[in-house]
């Protein structure tokens, strides 16, 4: 029987300073630091870890694959469900949070909008329209 490969248990992102980011994240999704230690600190999502490891610490992660440089731009978006993502970006703004954009009707019945770590990777509420 093959293993299923469906089940995500953790996002790991390469950052330049773990306590910059750890108190972006604190602020923006409000969670309890999970584990912390000199070069890495992790919040607990419902169904996943975020996991923040330091990018200069890295490479023994992935090796022989490299680190992309921290100036490469974004080449991925996580994305958080939400009921209103009027609420959400509100919530947001009032948690010091600057949107990239939106709030947004997509074409595709989902509103949107997009903000940035310190580190560059990008988030996204999003609401599902008509449902």
């Amino acid at each position: 029987m093959p293993e299923p490969l469906d089940r995500l248990g953790a996002l790991t992102l390469f950052v330049a300073d773990p306590a910059k980011s750890k108190a972006f994240y604190q602020r923006t999704f409000e969670l309890p630091v999970l584990f912390e230690d000199e070069t890495s600190v992790a919040f607990q999502l419902k169904g996943a870890v975020v996991n923040l490891v330091q990018r200069n610490g890295a490479s023994e992660l992935i090796e022989p694959a490299p680190v992309a440089a921290a100036d490469a731009g974004s080449s991925w978006m996580l994305t958080v469900w939400v009921d209103s993502a009027d609420a959400a970006c509100a919530q947001l703004r009032n948690r010091g949070v600057d949107l990239l954009n939106g709030p947004m009707d997509r074409p595709w019945g989902v509103r949107t909008a997009a903000f940035a770590d310190p580190d560059g990777h990008v988030w996204e509420v999003a609401q599902q329209l008509g449902a």
